[in-house]
């Protein structure tokens, strides 16, 4: 979970011992999906952005399972060390954390009424000390002041299990369920994927403790992505024969924690967590989207600048400061692997609608660049009723796009975006995306200063308050204020900064 944490590198020979070897990565397929029965979950990492998730998108997913997480937000505001080892959230956080929630419910976000219509399942070991049974205390309680009521909310605490993901089986490699070690996967005694599956379904048949191998197919992330350095070119989805045949199936996505993708673990998460095993016999399609490492020091909200040489997903905002919006770039790629998954013939709310996705536009190409705005026009899909534009990864048309061309404004000078199209048919079922396009704004680029965070206190670019530093002008916390924490600041106004980077 701890984003600087290094260790485990050479768990990646475990690969080998995994049932499932690397695949040439295909298309993900379109199936017919219930579109009212799409629920996500998570481990640690994968936990925090699942509940991102959820509230980002709440109109989209009906349940959402947090496996030792924390709540919304958490490291928005304060240093990532805040929201893990078992500190305690308190009510003055909760409320900033809030605050986002409603200044961003209709926007940035699904509305927040959407969030209490959820099934919310919570679970953590009473022996976690990664994350620990306080955050998700905080989580629960976060839920609950947005409506989730009591009889949608399960919370479990499992006496003695530590920061791992609970089973009633012994899978190979796994760890003891009191110890937090590579794969974090352990027999607790405790079937967490099932559990979680029946609070949000309701009752299952029996579960297949051997799905068929044939099943799951490694697929090409690339198109949903737009070259995020965290997320993988490759991703993992497993759907059951009678799913793939055409039956209409729900669909869950489960996220992986740090140091739990193909590439350190092989697919004992994929394989071993027993989401399939449930799956297989009750019309669920499960995508495992995938992260990669990223060594690469990178500004965070309010963590100062750390590398990603875990694989973990983004909950501190290593991708920009829209990372728990509907807009944060992994957000998005997993939306749109959802939205692409559910685009099958049939697909819509129980059994109803939809219809096939037509082909993602072509000839996609940008023009007539300012400083602050560009063009971006494609050529028109035959059967269109209209199309959606995306900038790195997040949509920036409020409505949907009638003409062939869009132009997008609220740009930074001299900077170089990518953007790509999808098209929606007359039922509403968007397209792939389209090959991206890139454009440079014109004018001057902004100024960045990477430095000790003492020393943007000590040049006047920051302040320091508590023994944190933060920026003049936007408050952004940068971590601790010392000579060993490195933060990077733009100067977008005088004496006005914020945590980023310069192109």
């Amino acid at each position: 979970m701890n984003p600087k944490n290094s260790r485990a590198f050479a768990l990646a020979a475990l690969a080998s011992l995994a049932g499932l070897g690397a695949q040439a990565a295909t298309s993900l397929p379109a199936l017919n999906v219930d579109k009212t029965a799409i629920s996500v979950s998570g481990l640690s990492s994968g936990a925090f952005m699942a509940n991102q998730l959820g509230y980002a998108y709440a109109s989209t997913f009906m349940g959402v399972g947090v496996f030792a997480g924390g709540p919304y937000m958490c490291a928005g505001h304060s240093n990532y060390t805040a929201c893990m080892y078992n500190a305690t959230i308190s009510s003055g956080q909760l409320s900033t954390m809030q605050t986002d929630l409603t200044n961003w419910s209709g926007n940035k976000n699904d509305a927040l009424s959407n969030v209490a219509r959820q099934k919310v399942f919570l679970w953590v070991g009473s022996s976690d000390t990664t994350v620990g049974p306080n955050p998700m205390a905080a989580v629960k309680t976060q839920y609950g002041n947005n409506g989730v009521t009591a009889a949608n909310l399960s919370f479990n605490e499992l006496s003695g299990a530590a920061h791992t993901f609970p089973t009633d089986f012994a899978g190979s490699g796994d760890n003891a369920c009191g110890t937090a070690a590579s794969p974090y996967i352990s027999n607790c005694s405790y079937d967490g994927a099932g559990a979680m599956l029946k609070q949000f379904y309701g009752t299952l048949a029996a579960r297949n403790n051997a799905p068929a191998s044939a099943n799951y197919i490694q697929f090409d992330q690339t198109p949903y992505t737009a070259g995020n350095p965290g997320m993988a070119s490759t991703g993992w989805i497993y759907v059951p024969a009678d799913c793939a045949s055409g039956t209409q199936c729900k669909l869950h996505v489960a996220l992986h924690g740090c140091l739990q993708n193909y590439a350190t673990v092989g697919a004992d998460f994929i394989q071993n967590t027993g989401y399939t095993r449930w799956a297989d016999t009750n019309h669920i399609i499960v995508l495992f989207p995938q992260t990669q490492v990223d060594n690469t020091s990178r500004a965070t909200s309010a963590s100062g600048s750390l590398p990603n040489p875990n694989g973990c997903w983004d909950w501190i905002g290593w991708y920009g400061t829209s990372f728990a919006q509907k807009a944060g770039v992994q957000a998005t790629a997993i939306k749109a692997m959802v939205d692409h998954v559910a685009s099958g013939t049939g697909s819509g709310g129980g059994g109803g609608g939809g219809g096939g996705a037509l082909p993602a536009p072509t000839g996609v190409g940008t023009s007539g660049a300012t400083s602050s705005s560009m063009v971006v026009a494609w050529g028109a899909v035959s059967g269109a009723s209209g199309y959606n534009v995306y900038r790195n990864g997040g949509k920036v048309n409020p409505a949907t796009v009638s003409a062939t061309s869009y132009t997008d404004t609220g740009l930074a000078p001299a900077t170089t975006y990518s953007w790509t199209v999808t098209d929606l048919n007359s039922s509403g079922v968007e397209s792939a995306p389209s090959t991206a396009a890139s454009g440079t704004t014109t004018g001057t680029a902004p100024t960045c200063t990477t430095a000790s965070n003492y020393a943007h206190v000590q040049a006047g670019r920051a302040h320091q308050s508590g023994g944190y530093a933060y920026a003049n002008g936007s408050n952004q916390n940068m971590g601790l204020w010392n000579l060993f924490v490195t933060t990077t600041l733009k100067m977008t106004g005088p004496n006005y900064y914020v945590i980023g980077t310069c192109p």
